[in-house]
């Protein structure tokens, strides 16, 4: 039977591992068991549970963060969002939908983070997209 940090790292793998590895491995030296916890329940029991896909969760993953503020994971998780399939445009519309909720400033500084990963990143198929029936993705450009 897979253990809840097996499972976790696996779900890791869908979305960004190395991203997140680098995170965990900040960890090492300050709370280690952090890093497990965080790959046990969030990535090992509550990102496995069925009911929604990858692409969903990221969504709302991307909406909380705005909400929060909390810029450094919301970069990690916009960086993830476009790896399962969400394209520029999709969190754009969510993070603007959160002003409504969170407010302006919350929503301004989510789409500074949000550009600075779009600029990070060339516009190119996402790794699941790669794995899917061949059809590009949506974060991707045509090469007409």
């Amino acid at each position: 039977m897979e253990s809840r940090y097996e499972r976790g790292v696996a779900r890791l793998s869908e979305i960004d591992r190395a991203r997140v590895e680098g995170i965990l491995a900040s960890l090492q030296d300050i709370a280690p068991d952090f890093a497990r916890y965080l790959v046990e329940f969030a990535f090992g029991d509550i990102y496995a549970r069925p009911g929604l896909d990858l692409k969903s969760r990221q969504i709302a993953t991307v909406a909380a963060l705005t909400a929060l503020a909390a810029l450094p994971q919301l970069r990690v998780h916009i960086h993830g969002a476009l790896e399962v399939g969400c394209s520029r445009e999709e969190i754009v519309e969510v993070i603007m939908q959160m002003a409504v909720y969170a407010g302006f400033p919350a929503a301004l500084n989510a789409l500074a983070a949000a550009k600075e990963v779009f600029a990070e990143r060339p516009r190119r198929a996402t790794v699941s997209s790669a794995l899917s029936a061949g059809s590009p993705a949506r974060d991707s450009v045509s090469p007409s």
